[in-house]
């Protein structure tokens, strides 16, 4: 065990350590990253200007090559860490402002190093990310969104994130009698848009890592299978048909002939009036509309019939005027200056009162549906779910974020918050405003299929939460946590809740990404961080000239996207290609495979098998299966011609098992028998 660290005011004269990695901070997340980074095996220096009396991590000093007291942001303290050696420097502290200041020194100081930062300003992020070169950043509290959702769903789904526009979920499937895959061997179910993670039988535990399955195993009822595969294409490739079409305007004259007569106007009508009879409203404006046109027609008629000289448009606006309750503007000079016979000036003052009368109710009308518009802008959000639904309890930018995301899987959702939220966010979320022991009680907890507690008050998230599990105990509990110490209690009180701890999640992504990497997304499986991680292959690569295959089961990580450069993508690659540079691959990868890929040849699983070649039953055979042998094992092709030409034989080349099934698969296929055997 390493000896404590020593609290350093005066510079440090020892010698130089490669691999080094400077963290600034040691709150809650600091202690996650230095417990994620020392799984690597690397040197860690840590900078914290206040220290704790007790540290939630235990034995964290043992895990520092040197703690010094100060300001991060001091170019001398920086210096004192020897930032000039470091890798990376992860500037965790809990104010934004802090780990960009500090970001600023350690660039100025090292040009090279890499700067992994929390802060929650994504504008600010990008344009540091232009300018400070090899930078980025997190938000630790919103990397473990998606995991928090799928833990609410308590079904098969146990990851969901986009890569390339296109939609990948992972999924646990527990395999039924009847169902399509039961009766079928496990390498089958691979393919282009899906790939085996894990399988477990009925009576066996499932696999801690990756490849741990048996390709030839017959699928079972009461089996386990997890596996990753593409459940959408966001972008498509249309194909566009041109037809050349002659017009026959003759025949289309008569189909519009035959349209207009087969309309039965008075069907149609009383179809539009019936489908209508509970709108009342819209009846009483039809029946005003149609008796103002008709009043204004008739008006317009008898005015231009008994004036000659007066034209039709002044007809017109004489009897709009009438009708908008004009009549005193008309008549109101005594005597008139014009003879009218006494039954028009009734005619008129008749046009007046009903155009009071109409076009106020149109007026009335046309107010209300302003109205209606108004509040139905503010429109009230949807009634709680009865059964069968997730609370989520905590609303804050967090919980908004889970909440979108679980709607996104279409499921019912109440969310429960102590303070008025806006109601232009998530419109169309249930939500209850209240304290919460009173709003549990009005969210139909007992019959909820899981509660999501994720407040920002870890103490909240306790006391919410054992009381969500007194309500409901048979319902999946998730809880939001932020101190290791308390995430391990709360785990052996509530063995069947999942506990998880915001910042060890994200601690996990930070320290991926202080190794160069991309962390692109995290999912949990069988009580592990799998890490979406994005891995460009450069000329001192540890990738570099490895066959894919190689990469796969020699560190234990999944490929799941592959590109060549200024080529298209693929999904699900082949374990036949070679990796160059400039290729580009994602990986699903725990913190244990990527520190294989750190720590590169030294640390590669050992191949421990070989593949005995019995016999080729046709002259073709032997030139298909050198060439099989050649693709799949990596070995020359003059190599595997000449053991084809020596039957049987043992090809020398080791080879993983799963890499060493699929050749003799291969082989079968194409006509030649041939067998694994294990290396001894």
């Amino acid at each position: 065990m390493q000896k404590p660290p020593k609290f350093s005011q005066p510079p440090n004269n020892s010698p130089v350590k490669l691999n080094q990695f400077l963290v600034c901070g040691l709150g809650s997340l600091g202690q996650q990253c230095v417990v994620a980074l020392k799984e690597f095996g690397v040197s860690i220096i840590a900078i914290e200007e206040i220290p704790p009396r007790q540290w939630e991590i235990p034995n964290l000093l043992t895990l520092l090559d040197e703690l010094i007291i100060g300001d991060c942001r001091q170019e001398s303290l920086l210096e004192q860490a020897k930032i000039r050696q470091c890798r990376a420097v992860l500037l965790v502290t809990s104010s934004d402002r802090v780990n960009v200041e500090t970001a600023f020194a350690a660039r100025l100081l090292n040009p090279q190093t890499r700067l992994v930062i929390r802060s929650a300003k994504e504008n600010l992020n990008e344009l540091l990310r232009e300018h400070l070169g090899n930078f980025v950043s997190f938000e630790p509290t919103e990397l473990p969104v998606t995991a928090f959702a799928l833990a609410a769903l308590g079904t098969e789904t146990l990851g969901f994130f986009n890569l390339e526009g296109q939609q990948m979920r992972v999924i646990k499937h527990h395999v039924k009698l009847g169902d399509g895959f039961c009766g079928r061997l496990v390498y089958e179910l691979n393919s282009s848009i899906r790939q085996i993670l894990s399988h477990a039988s009925k009576s066996t535990q499932a696999p801690v890592g990756f490849y741990q399955w048996e390709p030839d195993a017959r699928l079972q009822g009461g089996d386990t299978l997890i596996y990753i595969e593409v459940t959408q294409q966001l972008s498509y490739r249309t194909k566009q048909v041109t037809r050349n079409i002659k017009v026959n305007w003759r025949q289309f004259y008569q189909e519009i002939i035959q349209t207009i007569g087969s309309l039965n106007l008075k069907q149609k009508f009383t179809a539009f009036w019936q489908s209508n009879y509970e709108h009342q409203v819209r009846h009483v404006a039809f029946i005003c509309a149609i008796t103002v046109l008709i009043l204004l027609l008739c008006g317009t008629f008898l005015f231009h019939w008994y004036y000659p000289n007066l034209t039709l448009q002044d007809a017109f606006f004489a009897t709009a005027i009438l009708l908008l309750g004009g009549y005193g503007d008309l008549f109101g000079q005594l005597p008139l200056t014009t003879p009218l016979p006494g039954w028009l000036q009734l005619f008129s003052l008749g046009l007046t009162l009903a155009g009071t009368a109409f076009v106020g109710v149109l007026y009335a009308l046309l107010t209300e549906a302003l109205l209606t518009a108004k509040f139905e802008l503010l429109k009230r959000r949807p009634p709680v779910p009865q059964h069968e639904h997730i609370v989520l309890i905590g609303l804050d930018r967090v919980g908004q974020q889970v909440a979108a995301r679980l709607q996104e899987f279409k499921q019912p959702v109440v969310g429960i918050t102590s303070t008025e939220l806006d109601p232009t966010i998530l419109p169309e979320l249930p939500i209850i405003s209240d304290e919460y022991t009173k709003a549990l009680k009005a969210a139909n907890l007992a019959t909820a299929k899981s509660v999501v507690v994720a407040t920002d008050d870890e103490m909240v998230n306790l006391e919410v939460g054992l009381m969500a599990h007194a309500a409901n105990p048979n319902g999946t509990l998730v809880i939001r946590t932020f101190e290791e110490g308390l995430s391990n209690k709360l785990a052996q009180l509530l063995p069947n809740a999942q506990v998880l701890c915001a910042y060890a999640l994200a601690a996990e992504a930070f320290a991926g990404a202080a190794f160069g990497e991309n962390i692109n997304s995290l999912f949990r499986l069988n009580n592990q961080t799998i890490l979406v991680t994005e891995y460009t292959i450069e000329t001192d690569d540890t990738l570099h000239d490895l066959l894919l295959a190689d990469v796969a089961y020699g560190y234990g990580v999944v490929p799941i996207l592959y590109q060549k450069q200024k080529e298209l993508s693929q999904v699900m690659p082949s374990g036949d290609i070679y990796l160059s540079v400039g290729d580009r691959m994602v990986v699903l990868a725990t913190s244990k495979g990527l520190r294989r890929i750190e720590e590169g040849l030294s640390s590669i699983i050992p191949k421990r098998w070989r593949v005995v070649v019995e016999k080729a039953l046709t002259q073709d055979a032997i030139f298909e299966g050198a060439n099989a042998i050649a693709r799949i094992s990596g070995c020359n092709l003059s190599t595997a011609r000449a053991l084809m030409h020596n039957l049987p034989g043992l090809l020398r080349s080791p080879l993983y098992k799963h890499q060493a099934q699929r050749l003799v698969r291969t082989l079968n296929k194409v006509q030649v028998k041939a067998r694994i055997v294990p290396i001894t």
